[in-house]
């Protein structure tokens, strides 16, 4: 490896002049800069940015951290790739670990992102306001932005709306009759799950359907246990006639279940999905899906994050994006070709709030 030394020597200068040059922390003589520059690109000399900014204090090594279950998640997937690509645009470089939707390995990675001296963290939180990872982040002061879990407001913090997205899928099947609709829940405990299911049963309330706690069950955002999930539901003495699945990965379990069982949709079952997704509108017939604003919590979370790390003092903000109508055949209804846009309003029990 070349090091600076190997420089000095070719330039013919002291090692102190060319991290001189490099750092740009004296001025130094036009052309003994030239003759350190036409070293550096002879030599093939790379400025180990981590190193400096270990050697010195609050210099910015242009990384961003990011702590996700991005390899179980197809949504974080895709938030990961706009992420990654708002990072790069802005000059810096991601670092992505996953955190398996295990609080103890949150800690460990985000401890782990921070000594590796990353300027910010982004992180879709596994746990609630307490957890200990963004007990850390607090403790630490680092510069941080939760993603798609908002569930600590003395962060900034951006993710879809949920609560108004769910109650607009399950009140949408309501309307069509459905009196037994079944909800395919994510992970216990986590943000997005206790919203959504709270979204669901603002539907029920406002359809006047009593709540059957048999009728939800958690998939843990997977697909394997959703199709679990949706088997135990079409086995109970009055099965729903109507399903919510909570995410889109689960989406895929759903439908491996109902094909097992020679079920069609929506004619035997109707079915709508939380996350749309390239392929929503291959599957026979077409997912009426609540779709997410990925592009635009990607953006937004990394420029709240680059305003922290430049030293803005604002105050924390919550940004809750509304999701988007997408309505297809799955739900028994024709599909809409519309633009982008929140969906149809909900007659006869008053509007969604």
């Amino acid at each position: 490896m070349t090091t600076m030394a190997d420089v000095a020597r070719r330039a013919g200068v002291s090692v102190s002049t060319v991290s001189h040059v490099v750092n740009e922390t004296r001025r130094i003589n036009p052309d003994t800069r030239d003759r350190v520059l036409a070293a550096i690109a002879e030599t093939g000399f790379t400025i180990n940015t981590l190193a400096r900014a270990l050697a010195t204090p609050n210099m910015a090594t242009a990384t961003i951290g990011l702590a996700m279950s991005a390899v179980s998640n197809f949504y974080f997937a895709d938030m990961v790739a706009g992420i990654d690509a708002a990072v790069r645009a802005a000059g810096n470089t991601l670092l992505l670990a996953d955190t398996h939707e295990d609080p103890a390995e949150e800690l460990a990675i985000v401890r782990s992102l921070h000594q590796r001296r990353v300027d910010g963290i982004l992180l879709a939180p596994v746990t609630g306001r307490d957890g200990a990872a963004l007990q850390y982040l607090r403790d630490l002061r680092i510069p941080s932005v939760l993603v798609d879990r908002c569930a600590a407001a003395d962060f900034d913090q951006i993710g879809v709306e949920n609560v108004r997205s769910t109650t607009q899928l399950t009140a949408h099947l309501a309307q069509h009759g459905h009196r037994r609709i079944g909800l395919v829940s994510g992970v216990l405990g986590v943000q997005t799950t206790t919203e959504r299911i709270e979204g669901y049963r603002r539907a029920l309330r406002r359809y006047k359907i009593r709540f059957d706690h048999h009728l939800v069950v958690p998939g843990n955002s997977n697909a394997i246990e959703a199709e679990q999930a949706v088997n135990q539901l079409l086995s109970l003495p009055d099965p729903p006639t109507a399903l919510v699945v909570a995410n889109n990965h689960m989406t895929i379990g759903a439908m491996r279940a109902l094909k097992t069982r020679r079920l069609r949709v929506p004619d035997d079952v109707a079915l709508v999905t939380f996350d749309d997704f390239d392929w929503a509108d291959v599957f026979a017939p077409h997912l009426t899906a609540i779709a997410q604003p990925i592009g635009d919590i990607a953006d937004r979370a990394v420029c709240m994050l680059l305003e922290r790390i430049a030293g803005s003092t604002e105050p924390p903000r919550t940004e809750r994006p509304p999701g988007i109508w997408r309505q297809r055949e799955s739900c028994g209804c024709p599909a809409i070709i519309a633009p982008a846009g929140p969906g149809p309003s909900v007659s006869g029990a008053g509007a969604i709030g």
